[in-house]
């Protein structure tokens, strides 16, 4: 699929892709919220598109991207499943956990579906590495592939049943974002956990075969279980929460289809979901172009292992590091011109551990002009407390700057010679004006991939998931990327 065609459909579909995103010319903030449309039966129009979408009304398009989903979020998951955070979680829950019904990649031990749920969540964030709608800065595919590969393991799932839940899953909780992004994220909600929980409900729910009113439950007991502050940022929390959502999620769907209750409108009531986490209420962006216009088409995936903002200053740094052949030592000082979000979520001046380096404007600029790169190597402990790392992020100097987008930056380079060097980037690699092409994502996933699978190994799995749509047993791809014992 080119980006010509990929951005026609899209735009087919009423979409409008520049405006107040992430991949857009400003912050959704800086623009008034619509006003919502008439909050009735919200909820049910949902279920209802979910329980009756069909795999062959889905446009192939979106198979095809859903499938680079999939793969970038088992590479991811690979890749983290023996970071710190996962060896503590595993200690943590093993003596806990009930029958060994489900595996995690990249590891020997095995949970009960609903921690392995958890598991994989937490794995496949932990780099925040991730996909990202731009949009609402989702990260879509942890809690809805987590909850159902896990339910797969149990009840086999064909390929195309799996895609299919996948679809509707992240359609669920990025048109869910939609309705309450920014308010909601400003004020402090982590919306990966907060809307991730309904794709996973959704997405089981899917699986399992729900009717509408079921549907309308689980959704229901989805919107009782928000979780995820912003304020866990750059600690193990962060990825505690696409974990907690698929595991909700994944909880709410078994409840239902069992015929536990919930309220009909538990997204638009007036003490409902929406009304209780947002200020904004724009519910017209999950009715509406239900089965025409579909978020997926406006997934995207990481080139770099840390907050989507620090995208574009990273993408310049290595540009002129590259085409200069910089030396730290030649570097006076690093100017940056950016958009407020850069300075509110990835302020840290000082980190002191990787996870907080991923939050560091300042450290990811430096490591960049370094090392050239700013994969997970780049946001490890080791990186973070390298000498000529730190001593090059005190020469970074962001300043905010009315103008630039949150998509942009303007960066000058002063060396001590007294040249300067200029750069400003309107969109990033990996945005959707840019994005990483198939052989990028594979690359991507054999680097994450090493050191945790063997090389045959983890090509075995990443020709699963290319071939999603044809398996007859999705579970096939957990069991392929599970470590030998």
């Amino acid at each position: 699929m080119s980006r010509i065609d990929r951005r026609a459909l899209i735009g087919a579909a009423g979409l409008a892709l520049a405006g107040p995103t992430l991949g857009g010319s400003a912050h959704a903030a800086d623009a008034p919220a619509p006003k919502p449309a008439e909050a009735k039966d919200v909820t049910r129009t949902l279920a209802r598109w979910v329980v009756n979408a069909r795999f062959e009304d889905l446009p192939e398009a979106v198979r095809r991207e859903a499938t680079r989903t999939f793969l970038n979020w088992v590479g991811v998951a690979i890749g983290g499943s023996h970071h710190e955070t996962l060896d503590v979680a595993v200690s943590a829950l093993a003596p806990f956990s009930g029958p060994p019904q489900a595996g995690l990649f990249g590891r020997t031990e095995r949970f009960d579906i609903m921690n392995a749920a958890f598991l994989n969540g937490v794995s496949s964030h932990i780099f925040d590495y991730d996909d990202t709608h731009l949009k609402t800065v989702i990260h879509p595919a942890g809690p809805v592939a987590s909850a159902i590969l896990a339910y797969a393991e149990m009840h086999p799932v064909s390929g195309r049943d799996f895609l299919d839940a996948l679809v509707l899953g992240i359609e669920t909780e990025c048109r869910i974002g939609n309705a309450v992004y920014p308010n909601h994220y400003d004020v402090g909600w982590h919306i990966t956990g907060t809307a991730g929980v309904f794709g996973a409900a959704a997405a089981a729910g899917k699986l399992m075969g729900l009717t509408e009113q079921q549907m309308v439950f689980a959704l229901g007991l989805a919107a009782s279980q928000p979780v995820g502050l912003r304020e866990s940022f750059g600690s193990m929390n962060k990825s505690f929460n696409p974990g907690r959502a698929a595991t909700n999620g994944l909880f709410a769907a078994i409840l239902a289809a069992k015929g536990f209750t919930s309220s009909d409108g538990m997204l638009e009531a007036k003490r409902g979901w929406t009304n209780t986490v947002s200020t904004k209420q724009d519910y017209r962006e999950i009715t509406e172009g239900l089965g025409t216009r579909y978020e997926s088409l406006l997934n995207t995936y990481k080139p770099f292992a840390c907050g989507i903002v620090m995208h574009p200053a990273i993408d310049a740094a290595i540009q002129l590091r590259d085409e200069e052949h910089l030396k730290p030592e030649q570097i006076a000082r690093v100017d940056l011109k950016v958009h407020p979000l850069v300075l509110e979520l990835t302020g840290k001046t000082a980190p002191q551990a990787g996870l907080e380096g991923k939050f560091s404007i300042y450290h990811a600029v430096a490591v960049a002009l370094v090392e050239g790169a700013a994969g997970e190597k780049q946001f490890s402990d080791r990186a973070v407390r390298d000498p000529v790392v730190v001593a090059l992020r005190d020469k970074v100097v962001p300043v905010v700057t009315p103008g630039i987008a949150a998509a942009q930056v303007d960066m000058t380079v002063t060396l001590a010679d007294g040249r300067t060097l200029h750069r400003r980037i309107e969109h990033a690699i990996g945005s959707v004006e840019r994005p990483m092409s198939d052989a990028a994502l594979e690359r991507k996933f054999t680097d994450l991939a090493d050191g945790v699978l063997p090389a045959a190994q983890a090509r075995r799995v990443m020709s699963l998931c290319w071939s999603l749509d044809t398996l007859k047993d999705v579970g096939d791809v957990i069991r392929a990327g599970v470590a030998q014992a």
